[in-house]
């Protein structure tokens, strides 16, 4: 059996991430898929036997990339008030590229459950809730329980973009406009988090 050519199977995943994150086909078929990497069907079922593994695999990557980010954001030696703001420009910064991302996480951890999210580090998480304590103390933050300092500050990043074409269509605004506006949301987040 001959070795996998590696870039034929990162490029399939590349053009799936492509087609469920930025253009929204969460659906799309392996035949969808395999057409835009340009490669037949039955090659990308040599590499994923079916769409499940081959959704399990970006499911993964994605995870893996947007925590790996996440996590450098949370553990940088910036001052907390700078990380958290960096750490928004991150967030903003993939979901308006990959603004179906959020979507796809949230349906296959729904869909396919806790497994898929094994890889997942918790240490910067726990070491960032510490500051967030710390800040906390020092008042330049609301006193409440850490982690809900941390799932508010993902809920305003996150909900907007999943409710992207409700609130596009709500204020008649086109995508530009919106991402515009997400982009204004970083400023909007700082005022309403920190005192």
């Amino acid at each position: 059996m001959p070795l996998k050519n590696t870039g034929t199977e990162q490029l399939i995943k590349d053009t799936a991430k492509k087609l469920l994150f930025a253009e929204g086909k969460l659906h799309a078929t392996t035949q969808e898929i395999a057409d835009a990497a340009g490669v037949n069907r039955t090659a990308l079922h040599y590499y994923f036997r079916s769409r499940d593994l081959l959704i399990a695999a970006v499911f993964q990557e994605t995870m893996q990339g947007l925590s790996k980010r996440l996590n450098e954001c949370m553990e940088s030696e910036m001052p907390f008030k700078q990380k958290v703001e960096h750490l928004i420009t991150v967030f903003l910064k993939d979901m308006i590229a990959f603004p179906y991302q959020e979507t796809f996480l949230v349906t296959e951890i729904n869909t396919l459950g806790k497994e898929l999210m094994g890889n997942i580090q918790t240490n910067p998480v726990n070491q960032f809730l510490k500051e967030v304590q710390q800040e906390m103390e020092k008042g330049t933050i609301e006193k409440t329980e850490p982690a809900h300092f941390l799932m508010n500050l993902f809920s305003l990043l996150s909900y907007p973009l999943i409710m992207a074409p409700l609130y596009q269509q709500l204020f008649q605004i086109t995508v530009q406009d919106f991402n515009t506006l997400m982009l204004n949301r970083k400023k909007v987040i700082m005022q309403l988090i920190f005192n």
